[in-house]
């Protein structure tokens, strides 16, 4: 494992999320390795992550799914379960293969569900970084990756209502 593939340290994943209020966040480290042409998404942890129909702290996970210029998917991978934790801590990575002509094309969606029974989940929220970044804290934040020549970028993001 290279020095550009750890983890952000524990001084920036620890340090205060965006908003003083209530609103669902998620702490994510990109970084893209032009050389081998890996995206690698980190879900490092939410905050303030609600369980909507009960009143006890839901049991939540992370879809993250690639989409290419046209909309199709094109890869798609979901954290384990974080139970009864509305700051749940995934510490978790996933690679994509995105060759570096493609990286200003792709779109990568964040999905925060509670999984409430076998059969049934509730999205808490979303974003959505890269070509159709759901806001300009995630254009922002895709660009630094780019720019960032293999180093880990992690922000927070207020999750978007679905």
């Amino acid at each position: 494992m290279s020095m550009s593939e750890v983890s952000c340290s524990e001084s920036t994943s620890s340090c205060q999320s965006l908003v003083h209020g209530s609103a669902p966040e998620i702490l994510v480290g990109l970084l893209y390795n032009a050389t081998t042409g890996r995206l690698s998404a980190e879900v490092i942890k939410g905050s303030h992550f609600k369980n909507l129909a009960a009143n006890r702290p839901p049991n939540t996970y992370v879809k993250l799914t690639l989409l290419n210029s046209m909309g199709q998917e094109m890869s798609k991978c979901k954290t384990s379960i974080r139970r009864g934790q509305p700051n749940p801590v995934y510490k978790e990575t996933f690679v994509f293969q995105v060759a570096l002509f493609q990286l200003s094309d792709v779109t990568l969606i964040l999905s925060v569900y509670n999984k409430r029974s076998m059969k049934r989940k509730e999205m808490i929220g979303w974003i959505s970084l890269g070509l159709n970044s759901s806001g300009e804290d995630e254009l922002n934040h895709w660009t630094e990756m780019k720019e960032s020549k293999g180093q880990q970028v992690c922000r927070w993001h207020t999750l978007l209502e679905s």
